[in-house]
């Protein structure tokens, strides 16, 4: 079955840095569109950042300048480098996986960004 595993949330401080992963597994990863979304408390959950299956991303303002993303096929790998963390990107971060009708979530990870 298709599993998407994310690694790498975790506390940091303002102005710090954490990069997520994600490793995919029981798909053909370098078919699939990979994003980034998040859920604050309270909060709808909202697209981070997106790569598609040609390398092509694509940014929410708010992260722009600060976040990257990028995917290792051979790894099966997404990551997210984030970077100039801010307070305001605490957050449940999660994976998503998705080609045509086929779309799957990660179980999420806890970044926290706090002094």
């Amino acid at each position: 079955q298709v599993q998407l595993v994310e690694s790498g949330g975790g506390l940091a401080q303002p102005g710090g840095s954490l990069r997520l992963s994600c490793t995919a597994s029981g798909l053909t990863f370098s078919s699939y569109d990979m994003s980034w979304y998040r859920q604050a408390p309270g909060k709808e959950r909202e697209l981070v950042a997106a790569i598609n299956s040609g390398g092509v991303t694509n940014y929410a303002a708010s992260v722009k300048g600060r976040f990257t993303i990028s995917r290792d096929n051979a790894k099966n790998t997404v990551y997210l480098q984030m970077n100039s963390l801010k307070p305001e990107d605490t957050a449940v971060y999660y994976c998503n996986a998705l080609a045509g009708k086929y779309g799957y979530w990660g179980q999420g990870t806890q970044v926290t960004v706090s002094s």
